[in-house]
């Protein structure tokens, strides 16, 4: 039995209030995960692109070094984006300067 004129409580609720925050308020936290974001993601991985263009850009011949494709070999010659490397015995590859991962010995560091 419900009477005349009669609401209950859960339907009788009150308008929200209206937020008096600003735009800047509601950007602060965007703001925030990019930040964390570009500096946890971001720059470590510039930095890392930068050693590695820097590492490449002294490769001579003779260096010794291995591609990320795990092949070793021996600088024989260098263009300007791609480097020609002996992996035996009158075996000679041309391979992309990225394709470097790490300078085993450099004939600079023997001297």
């Amino acid at each position: 039995m419900t009477l005349p004129g009669f609401i209950p409580l859960f339907f009788q609720a009150e308008p929200a209030p209206r937020g008096g925050g600003s735009f800047i308020t509601a950007l602060i936290p965007f703001l925030l995960v990019f930040l964390i974001f570009y500096l946890l993601i971001i720059m470590p991985s510039r930095r890392k692109q930068k050693r590695h263009l820097e590492m490449v850009e002294k490769l001579r011949p003779g260096d010794k070094i291995v591609t990320s494709g795990g092949i070793y070999g021996t600088v024989m010659g260098t263009q300007k984006d791609k480097i020609e490397v002996k992996i035996a015995a009158n075996v000679k590859i041309d391979i992309t300067k990225n394709a470097v991962a790490a300078i085993i010995s450099s004939k600079d560091k023997e001297k």
